[in-house]
């Protein structure tokens, strides 16, 4: 299992950072190998990626949801296995420093040699730098979802206070976000669900002033 951890400090304030982080359908924009992701509802996505010519298809689970703080999740069936949190720290009222943290279990020997070769920690190096540049260019998140879901409802398909934007209000062409349904929503519990990985704890938090 290999530890990748990036920080960057993005020009725009936090909120907005974290809104734009939490349009999880429009990571294609600026990470690299994600081909498309489909979040069928507040908790689960599925993710079809393309790296070195490989397609890979799998799910993540959101474990722990906090607005403005953290966003923490793991794969819970398909062909990869990882977990990370990704954390939101204001250094001022335009400045937002966002850090990423992620394990992630190399399969087969192309990627054990690309990770040997630190070609995951440059990809996810190249994924922030995009991030920063697509919401600096934008100056506004194109959606954004509010909604707190807990470690403790963790392996369950019950969404989280409100619902996430639609796909076209995600992208601008809507009105923004809706209402979730009542009830709860009926998301197939994926095969290796009881096997899915705990949580990586957090590295210490930096000075958010520090190197400014």
């Amino acid at each position: 299992m290999s530890r990748v951890e990036q920080t960057i400090d993005v020009d725009v304030p936090l909120r907005t950072v974290y809104d734009q982080w939490t349009q999880f359908e429009e990571f294609p924009r600026f990470m690299e190998g994600v081909e498309d992701v489909r979040q069928t509802d507040d908790r689960h996505c599925h993710w079809r990626t393309k790296v070195a010519g490989v397609r890979k298809e799998f799910d993540t689970e959101i474990v722990d949801q906090l607005p403005d703080e953290r966003v923490s999740w793991r794969t819970v069936g398909g062909d990869v296995q990882q977990k990370g949190v990704v954390s939101f720290q204001p250094l001022d009222g335009e400045h937002t420093r966002v850090r990423l943290a992620m394990d992630v279990e190399a399969d087969g020997v192309l990627e054990k040699a690309a990770d040997a070769m630190g070609v995951l920690d440059r990809r996810v190096k190249g994924d922030l730098r995009r991030f920063k540049g697509f919401i600096e260019e934008q100056g506004r998140e194109t959606g954004g979802w509010r909604g707190r879901i807990r470690p403790a409802d963790a392996g369950t398909s019950a969404g989280g206070e409100t619902g996430r934007s639609t796909p076209g209000a995600a992208m601008g062409e809507g009105p923004g976000p809706v209402p979730a349904e009542p009830g709860p929503k009926n998301m197939p519990t994926p095969g290796n669900e009881r096997n899915a990985w705990p949580m990586p704890p957090g590295p210490e938090d930096p000075d958010p002033r520090a190197g400014m």
